[in-house]
């Protein structure tokens, strides 16, 4: 299925040496995003799945995700470009959606080839690495090339990772810097 996500993250990293790693390899930066959000459930509420709007300031995106499992491929989203965000926000508030909750977080990418390595920042928890790309091995090549291995990697979503430090984002309406 095309709308399966490959990612896995790397929890607690340092992202000066790992940019500096980055810039050896020859990884093309090609993003400093930050990037505000509004979250929403379904409509009927489904367990796993929402709909995200967000935007970098440039593009925003209407996205329903769906976690199937903690697994590699346990993602599946379906994105669509909007052309402004508040007015989009706007008309998912008049069909009846309400924003369960407001987020910010910081995002360096770069890319190598078909791979999108990206050191998230989120309020309140230490910085990570998502690597994105076409299949698990891609993301394992990937992450034994800038230095981790197999084990490093975790298939936590955002929420569980808060959960993780202690932090309930399902029950907190605004996660800011």
């Amino acid at each position: 299925m095309k709308n399966i996500e490959y990612e896995a993250r790397i929890l607690e990293i340092e992202p000066v040496p790992l940019i500096n790693k980055l810039k050896a390899l020859g990884a093309e930066r090609v993003g400093d995003h930050f990037f505000r959000r509004h979250v929403f459930e379904t409509l009927p509420p489904i367990a796993g799945r929402w709909v995200r709007l967000r935007t970098n300031g440039k593009t925003s995106t209407l996205t329903v995700k769906q976690i199937t499992s903690d697994k590699v491929d346990g993602t599946k989203e379906w994105e669509t470009v909007v052309e402004d965000f508040e007015s989009t926000l706007m008309v998912l508030e008049k069909i009846g959606l309400k924003s369960k909750g407001y987020q910010e977080n910081k995002r360096l990418e770069y890319r190598m080839g078909d791979v999108s390595i990206c050191i998230d920042q989120w309020p309140k928890i230490p910085a990570y690495l998502e690597i994105e790309a076409p299949n698990k091995k891609s993301i394992n090549e990937t992450a034994k090339l800038i230095g981790y291995s197999d084990g490093d990697l975790c298939y936590l979503n955002p929420e569980k990772i808060y959960l993780k430090y202690g932090i309930d984002i399902s029950k907190k309406a605004n996660i800011s810097f």
